[in-house]
């Protein structure tokens, strides 16, 4: 019904945008090197400055993607899109700048730079607000509007219509609603399309109203009537979709999966169950791991003598934490506490005035310093740089008791840092909270998504004043 739509419009605005951001170069270099601006001095090739424009329309696009400007989000206004477009471009051209300046390109210059800005936000927010006139246009035209027809007028079929009343990429129009049990609709939904009559009705619809598709949402103990509409509705070349009652129970999106001719519906889409997206975040956390313990070992050296020096006690502490498909590993930490033989600090919560932790300890726990020795987690295959924090087995026994879908985070590696960690969710904060960003995280994993994560980790600082 509307699969593809949201992947297609994705790719044109980004299409869009990198030969928006070319058109924009071409202007600026026409309005400062040969029209308004002119003059004889020297500068570099225009091959040269195309080459930027290059970097920069990827550099842009990155950026893009890592504030959700190319994800569908139809509650969006053209204002909010507009504003997005404002503060990715403000960004990339701070990027930008910045790698001319890394790079030694001195020679470039700054009214060029100034009006191909200027030029770039204005082709965008043009390129934006034909695009959303476009499809309201499109959508006023009843030749692309898809008429449907809903089999049941139970909760799932309230719920489908209320989806398909905010798409706007394509306009949709219930004719109405089919049931056997209703002649009309509860009271709360007396807005909705009417009841125009039983499921037996169907062909007498579909002969006397256009219709495009039906979606059928009968429970399954209505099953012995699927094998009759199905049939109506190949007869008369009518696209049919039925959305399966499960949909009640299943607890998130779910996933077809083929075994030879039989179809495997899982109940939890996990992009990392795919071998080229765990090989990938496993490249990419072997090559992140490596950098950052060579750019930290001074640090870690440094970390370690002092806290020999300050309490007596092993250098790295290691606890015992609950990992992917629940299989427990030892997770290391630098030290931060006087040194226990009897093992309470794996039933004990730390508390902001903990008598346990030592004076560096305490310094080294704000800052999140004690957690560097996590990346030999990592390279080990125990961890990854991004993930759900990982829990001790003490508190996972309770956890998921008391929280659902709390044990799900073991999808996947746990990380050093997550999405709930870059949301302000660290240290003492709600749990139930926090599941609700590891499981969205889980669900909705991509390389961009680590790399926002990874961005904004490094951006929000290392202090933490809920880190105990």
């Amino acid at each position: 019904m509307i699969r593809g739509k949201d992947n297609f419009f994705q790719k044109m605005y980004i299409v869009f945008d990198f030969l928006a951001i070319q058109a924009s170069f071409f202007l600026a270099w026409w309005t400062k090197f040969i029209a308004f601006f002119a003059n004889n001095e020297e500068h570099i090739s225009i091959q040269i400055y195309f080459l930027w424009s290059i970097i920069y329309g990827m550099l842009s696009i990155l950026i893009g993607y890592l504030f959700n400007l190319y994800y569908s989000d139809r509650r969006n206004t053209l204002l909010i899109k507009c504003m997005t477009l404002l503060k990715v471009h403000s960004i990339g051209m701070v990027c930008f700048i910045s790698f001319l300046f890394l790079f030694k390109v001195i020679d470039f210059s700054r009214s060029f730079l100034i009006i191909y800005y200027l030029t770039i936000l204005l082709f965008a927010t043009l390129g934006r607000a034909v695009a959303h006139v476009a499809i309201n246009y499109t959508n006023s035209n009843n030749s692309n509007k898809r008429y449907i027809v809903i089999v049941g007028a139970g909760q799932l079929a309230y719920k489908f219509y209320h989806q398909v009343s905010l798409q706007r990429q394509q306009k949709f129009e219930v004719i109405g609603f089919l049931d056997d049990y209703k002649q009309i609709h509860d009271e709360k939904h007396q807005d909705l399309s009417r009841i125009i009559g039983k499921t037996t009705d169907l062909q007498y619809v579909l002969d006397h109203h256009l219709v495009d598709e039906v979606v059928l949402t009968l429970p399954l103990s209505a099953y012995e009537k699927y094998a009759e509409i199905v049939d109506i509705c190949e007869r008369n070349g009518v696209r049919l979709f039925i959305i399966p009652s499960l949909f009640k129970i299943v607890p998130a999106r779910p996933h077809v999966e083929m075994l030879g001719d039989i179809p495997l519906v899982t109940i939890r889409d996990i992009p990392l169950d795919e071998v080229s997206n765990s090989t990938l975040k496993r490249l990419f956390d072997i090559v992140f791991s490596i950098a950052a313990i060579l750019v930290t070992m001074p640090l870690m050296v440094a970390i370690a003598i002092i806290i020999k020096l300050t309490s007596k006690g092993p250098l790295i502490f290691k606890q015992e934490r609950i990992g992917k498909n629940n299989r427990p590993f030892l997770m290391y930490k630098f030290r931060s506490m006087k040194f226990e033989m009897d093992g309470s600090s794996d039933t004990l919560w730390t508390t902001a005035n903990d008598p346990r932790k030592t004076k560096f300890g305490a310094f080294i726990r704000r800052t999140s310093l004690d957690e560097l020795p996590q990346f030999f987690n990592v390279l080990k295959g125990d961890m990854s740089i991004v993930g759900p924090r990982p829990e001790r087995p003490f508190f996972v026994e309770q956890f998921k008791e008391q929280i659902p879908k709390y044990m799900v985070k073991h999808h996947v590696r746990p990380g050093i840092t997550g999405w709930a960690q870059v949301n302000g969710l660290r240290g003492d904060t709600s749990i139930n909270t926090r599941i609700i960003y590891d499981i969205f995280y889980i669900e909705n994993w991509s390389f961009l998504l680590d790399l926002k994560i990874i961005l904004k980790t490094i951006a929000n600082g290392f202090i933490n004043k809920n880190a105990y």
